[in-house]
């Protein structure tokens, strides 16, 4: 296969019923274009038939595979999985339920010719559409938990959380293989790490539809701001090996 432009990541756990369309409408769009490209799903260990559903798949829509975990790595894991194994120069991960269309990654492109290494989605900066906007508590949740992790860790960025990003092949494969995080707050170790290796980071508003299935529950909140703070003190003690 020609190494391909760019490498579509899906990390996905019983995503049966969501998975169809996002792969009906990735392949609608990138079918469009004049790049080349290749969507990988990864099956986190799913206990429903994503795996058959993506197998039916296969032989309709081009360069599509899947990595079939049987046990659950985390979403974090599951992504750091994708990156490994893509071939793309460029390499994007979605969230499966298609909250943030493949078509948006038309308006990455004008970042990636300006020499920009990672351009990330964001629902927090100008331009940004939410429609159908999130339920009032987990806006706020989602508020104040940004809060703390740009005062913690990422000053200046509005949305560390949003599921769709795209790396430069360089710098996938070296921050990916040093993630420790395998869960919810991996984006903010991904850019918490890019920053501190020098990479150039553009934060991009994006469409964003929110899914009343989601499976981040309130309680992942918590959990993603005891992973934040655990980040923090393996900067605090350079357990990356980042300051030689």
């Amino acid at each position: 296969m020609v190494k391909p432009f760019l490498s579509i990541i899906i990390p996905a756990y019983n995503e049966s019923e969501r998975l169809p369309l996002t792969l009906i409408d990735i392949d609608k769009n990138l079918s469009e274009q004049e790049y080349s490209y290749e969507i990988i799903v990864i099956n986190d260990g799913s206990t429903d038939n994503t795996a058959e559903i993506v197998e039916r798949f296969t032989p309709i829509i081009k360069n599509l595979k899947m990595l079939d975990n049987k046990e659950n790595h985390g979403k974090g894991g599951a992504v750091q999985q994708g990156m490994l194994i893509a071939k793309g120069s460029w390499r994007l991960f979605m969230d499966a339920d298609n909250s943030t269309s493949i078509a948006e990654f038309n308006k990455i492109l004008p970042y990636l010719k300006e020499g920009y290494d990672i351009v990330m989605g964001s629902r927090g900066v100008r331009g940004a559409v939410i429609n159908p906007p999130s339920p009032l508590r987990r806006y706020l949740a989602g508020k104040l938990g940004n809060l703390f992790i740009q005062m913690m860790l990422l000053r200046g960025t509005k949305d560390s959380q949003c599921g769709f990003k795209c790396f430069s092949e360089e710098s996938a494969e070296r921050i990916f293989p040093i993630l420790r995080t395998k869960q919810w707050a991996f984006d903010v170790e991904v850019l918490v790490l890019a920053k501190k290796m020098g990479y150039r980071v553009k934060e991009m508003p994006v469409n964003w539809a929110d899914s009343p299935a989601s499976k981040v529950r309130f309680s992942s909140y918590f959990k993603t701001l005891w992973e934040v703070i655990k980040i923090w003190w393996w900067i605090k003690r350079d357990a990356y090996k980042l300051n030689g």
